[in-house]
């Protein structure tokens, strides 16, 4: 399959999630995005159109200098529950996960259940 058709595919994915997927300021979305070398979550108000909070493991590796976080499942457990902290930080218990198009299994998995055994609730 062509790059350009697996782009478009995945955009599809992605919009047909967003349209049943939204965020209010009481259960905001936490929408996390991959890269080949990153991991970003971001806690999202869809109605106000505001970021409530947001963690990456960009920022992760200068607050844990000892672990090298990247975008494996070993990076997405870890995380997970700096997110958990940084939206509990904001007052926010109850989320809606939007995995942006990407299948839930390995390194999606890894970082919703590590963030719900931080405490979030889905």
């Amino acid at each position: 399959m062509r790059i350009e058709d697996k782009r478009r595919l995945l955009k599809l994915r992605r919009h047909r999630i967003r349209r049943k997927v939204q965020g209010t300021a009481q259960r905001p979305r936490m929408a996390v995005r991959f890269t080949n070398q990153n991991i970003y979550v971001q806690f999202i108000d869809d109605a106000a159109g505001v970021t409530l909070a947001s963690a990456s493991t960009r920022r992760g590796k200068a607050a844990a200098e000892t672990q090298r976080w990247t975008a494996n499942v070993k990076g997405a457990k870890a995380l997970g529950a700096l997110a958990a902290e940084a939206a509990k930080s904001q007052g926010i218990s109850e989320v809606v996960f939007d995995r942006s198009g990407a299948p839930y299994h390995g390194k999606v998995r890894a970082l919703a259940e590590a963030a719900r055994e931080a405490g979030l609730k889905f």
